[in-house]
């Protein structure tokens, strides 16, 4: 009894809500155009399963949705980076980082070129409408043994599911092979067209499920049916609006794909224009510092000639100058020679003078000798005539008769005594200043060597800076050996030994 009123209530609801359902329909398909997001949030929360590559795919038409066409100067690496596109299931399940899941994203979103919001929209809900879960309210029930299921309400009809799975149903109820679907308390009835099977009935914890359940079948039912009939005037009218609104829209959208691309020439022409421009300012900037850089250059060339100019004039004036340095060196160098010649000369002379000089000092010194020996000899001949004077004064003394004075041995020589002994102070004096004035002579002669040797070898030092090496013929380098202080084969040498032996010296 409960139950058929309950089947009669169930059919009468179906015709008085048919207004309501359809609209309700058409509620529904102004939500579709809208772009649930209750369903984006729903994959993403794991509510509705998607496959991985659906998931990437739905991502790319929701970034098309809300970023527009791609363009690679905008949407640059990282601009999904804070974007929640891919259920966490789906990042876990590879080994590919944040960056590789926006490349792959990105290249899908960059096909998308040219879709407006509403069909991008679309094109989401028609891909998500395609999952398994989608669309599927499940409940949970138990049948006649007491076995948990689980009750699926979408638009193809009911489903029993196993707990588990949720994917695939156990048993499927078509709306078009369901005849009547009614309640009793919490027991709830399928029975299908074909009598053939069985009514199939199951239990829900709660009545207000069974209500809710209920309502859910009339509407999707409602909707199942009214998509198989003939489309009334009202819903005629309703698509030939919303298929003009398409064609305006679609209309709409080349036209503002035309003025896009036309807006994206112009400014591509102005981009190049303004390069242009740009690259033209840049080179009259260019030209213009070049300009004042040649200027510039100009100005230190002419500086720098006017610089090497006066440098010439300053290199002219030094090589005049050092032309007439160089003549006055030459002149100075012929007068060094002059002088070396003349001094060379001196010193010859002066060899000269000193050998003369040693031989007149030979020459006095053996007349030094003699005069010493005749000095002896002389007071020999004193002595003896000192002598014989007392010889004589000693014996008896005879007056004189104007005595001849005897005559002397012819061995004695004949001298008065007061004569003989002046004349022998005489001598010793004479030999005496001789002595003396060969003494004198002597030193007069050595510090005039000395003197010489000097300027000799002072000017032998001022003109060594100027001698040519090369042009020394073998004699001076003989001469020069000879000068060497350390030399054994000095003139001045040769002619001091013999003077120091007593000998005179022997000229070559």
């Amino acid at each position: 009894m409960a139950g058929a009123i309950a089947s009669r209530m169930s059919f009468s609801s179906l015709k008085r809500k048919q207004p309501k359902t359809f609209t309700v329909r058409i509620v529904t398909m102004d939500a579709e155009m809208e772009f649930n997001c209750e369903v984006k949030k729903q994959i993403l929360d794991e509510k509705i399963y998607c496959p991985p590559e659906a998931s990437v795919l739905l991502a790319s038409y929701a970034v098309q949705a809300k970023y527009g066409d791609y363009d690679p100067s905008v949407h640059k690496r990282g601009f999904l980076a804070q974007e929640e596109l891919l259920p966490k299931r789906v990042i876990n399940l590879y080994q590919m980082t944040p960056e590789m899941w926006e490349e792959r994203i990105t290249a899908w979103y960059a096909e998308h070129r040219g879709r407006a919001r509403d069909e991008a929209e679309m094109e989401y809900l028609k891909i998500a409408q395609d999952l398994e879960m989608y669309g599927v309210n499940y409940f949970t029930i138990r049948n006649k043994k007491g076995t948990e299921l689980l009750l699926g309400v979408d638009a193809l009809g009911l489903h029993i599911y196993d707990p588990e799975n949720r994917l695939t149903p156990k048993i499927s109820f078509p709306w078009n092979e369901i005849r009547n679907i009614s309640y009793s308390d919490k027991e709830f009835t399928i029975k299908p067209l074909d009598k053939k099977i069985d009514v199939f009935k199951f239990n829900s914890s709660k009545l207000r499920v069974n209500k809710l359940i209920l309502q859910l079948c009339i509407g999707n039912h409602d909707l199942f049916m009214r998509r198989r009939k003939a489309d009334s005037l009202e819903v005629q009218q309703m698509k030939a609006q919303a298929r003009e609104e398409k064609a305006r829209k679609q209309m709409e959208r080349q036209r503002l794909a035309r003025e896009k691309q036309m807006r994206e020439e112009a400014e591509r022409t102005r981009d190049e224009l303004e390069r242009r421009l740009l690259q033209m300012k840049e080179e009259a900037t260019m030209a213009n510092e070049a300009l004042m850089r040649s200027e510039e250059t100009a100005d230190l060339l002419a500086e720098k000639a006017q610089i090497t100019e006066e440098e010439a004039k300053l290199l002219a004036q030094k090589a005049a100058e050092a032309e007439q340095e160089m003549q006055r060196i030459k002149a100075t160098a012929i007068r060094t020679e002059e002088e070396k010649r003349l001094m060379e000369q001196k010193v010859l002379e002066a060899e000269v003078l000193a050998l003369k000089m040693a031989e007149e000092s030979e020459r006095r010194a053996k007349e030094a000798d003699q005069l010493k020996q005749d000095l002896q000899e002389a007071r020999e001949a004193e002595r003896r005539a000192k002598q014989k004077l007392l010889e004589i004064t000693t014996k008896p003394t005879y007056p004189p008769m104007n005595p001849l004075p005897a005559p002397l041995p012819p061995d004695i020589p004949s001298f008065n005594l007061i004569g003989d002994s002046l004349s022998f102070d005489f001598k010793d004096t004479d030999m005496k200043r001789l002595s003396m004035e060969i003494e004198k002579e002597k030193v007069e002669y050595m510090e005039k060597s000395k003197h010489l040797q000097e300027q000799l070898n002072e000017l032998k030092t001022e003109i060594e800076a100027l001698k040519l090496k090369e042009r020394e013929t073998a004699l001076d380098i003989l001469h020069n050996e000879n000068s060497d202080p350390g030399g054994t084969s000095s003139k001045h040498n040769t002619i001091k030994k013999p003077q120091a032996q007593g000998r005179r010296p022997i000229c070559i």
